[in-house]
């Protein structure tokens, strides 16, 4: 998980909570999956928190998402393995990106996870 674009380490518990929320925004919100959505979300500022997966390979697929997002001042946060994000996605395969664009039950979740990430940057 050495990747160059990875600029900070998400402890795993905020991952959890982070996969459980985007599962929820799923189905009571709107989510997009993959780099290409997630991209268009952040450009747009509709996104309200994005997931990037850590272990992507080749890096050049998502290494752009964190300045991106730093630039619109939207939250990101690293999930260690696509896998992961991918099946919280509602995907049978990994997934490099995810974007939740309406939270839905799933606000009060994701209010936490953006405070908790914005203390592990400053």
């Amino acid at each position: 998980m050495a990747n160059a674009f990875v600029k900070f380490q998400v402890p795993e518990e905020i991952q959890n909570k982070a996969l459980e929320a985007l599962e929820i925004a799923r189905d009571t919100g709107k989510i997009k999956k993959g780099s290409n959505e997630a991209t268009k979300a952040i450009e747009r500022s509709i996104a309200a928190l994005v997931l990037i997966g850590a272990d992507v390979e080749p890096a050049e697929i998502v290494m752009h998402l964190g300045p991106l997002c730093d630039e619109k001042k939207i939250p990101y946060l690293y999930i260690n393995k696509q896998n992961d994000l991918g099946a919280a996605s509602g995907l049978d395969v990994g997934s490099a990106a995810a974007a939740i664009v309406k939270p839905g039950k799933a606000k009060e979740i994701i209010d936490d996870i953006i405070k908790q990430v914005t203390d592990l940057r400053a």
